[in-house]
């Protein structure tokens, strides 16, 4: 009998780095701390800036993620560069 192949597709869920680092409390000020250790894992340093970005589900924020701007805007480079250029040459074209 063939062996089956692995699937090369990943699902979000799949990924093996995703894990829970700790549980953290919202406040009465809506407020929470990050964990030191996992404030040092990610070399996070006061005055860092973040973007929050939302994750729904069935209309229901089921996750909240931390991106360093610094890294959304290559991001976003890298996503709508392409797409904008493929936009303005055609644009171009067909002026």
């Amino acid at each position: 009998m063939a062996k089956k192949e692995k699937a090369t597709e990943t699902s979000f869920c799949d990924i093996a780095c995703c894990k829970v680092d700790a549980i953290i409390t919202v406040d009465e000020r809506g407020q929470m701390v990050l964990p030191k250790d996992v404030r040092k894992k990610a070399n996070i340093k006061p005055g860092d800036k973040f973007a929050l970005v939302c994750m729904q589900k069935g209309g229901d924020v089921c996750c909240l993620s931390l991106i360093r701007v610094d890294q959304l805007s290559d991001m976003v480079r890298g996503m709508l560069g392409p797409v904008m250029g493929e936009i303005f040459r055609g644009k171009e074209g067909g002026a």
